[in-house]
């Protein structure tokens, strides 16, 4: 079996009970602090194209074609059952017409097969990159899918260095339970992207964003 399949596995195996009872929705609300002022930062142009990588039950979508009513919107995830979750959500706030979805490999995703669509103004990927084994490779085949002037938009954990050293060290012991690391670099990461990156540290470092545009 592939690493990519293993991943898939993994996510379908952690989050198969989670999002049936509501119970991922519920919790993430208290510690996914950067999700909505990143989506606050988007900004699509009226008519543009917007891409979620990683888009897990599909709230971050949902919210961002509320936010951007003139835009469209495409998810993608490797695991099935977050794209059911994400199905349902999107169906039950009547944006079925303009939010679509499938399941891919963010490393190696062809939006034209998937979608039809060329390329993006907007991509986003909301606390995913901390669970993606191959993410510096999934950041750089972002930006290989933005459109010139496009953007690519990270929200995820940060080092934490500003908060108490115990409560810093005890986060990132939970998270690893769940199989989440914080990417300290990422950064730099973003900086070698080759475009014109943003950094931002949100609550003292607990949640960091990074924005990085296309020339």
């Amino acid at each position: 079996m592939s690493a990519v399949s293993d991943h898939a596995l993994l996510m379908d195996r952690i989050y198969r009970w989670q999002r049936r009872f509501g119970i991922y929705d519920a919790t993430r609300k208290y510690y996914l602090l950067g999700r909505d002022p990143m989506l606050a930062d988007v900004r699509p142009k009226p008519g543009g194209a917007v891409l979620e990588i990683g888009c897990g039950t599909g709230r971050n979508l949902v919210k961002a074609a509320m936010l951007y009513p003139e835009a469209r919107f495409h998810g993608i995830d490797i695991s099935q059952e977050m794209l059911a979750a994400a199905e349902k959500a999107i169906e039950g706030a009547g944006l079925g017409d303009r939010v679509r979805l499938a399941k891919a490999d963010a490393a190696a995703f062809d939006p034209q097969s998937a979608f039809g669509e060329k390329g993006y103004d907007r991509i986003f990927i909301s606390y995913a990159v901390s669970m993606i084994p191959q993410w510096r490779q999934v950041v750089a085949e972002a930006m290989t899918r933005l459109v010139p002037g496009g953007e690519l938009h990270i929200a995820d954990f940060g080092d934490m260095r500003g908060l108490p050293q115990w409560f810093g060290r005890a986060m990132i012991r939970w998270l690893g339970w769940h199989h989440v690391t914080p990417r300290t670099d990422l950064f730099t990461v973003a900086a070698e992207q080759g475009g014109r990156s943003v950094e931002k540290r949100l609550h003292r470092g607990f949640s960091w964003i990074a924005i990085i545009r296309k020339d």
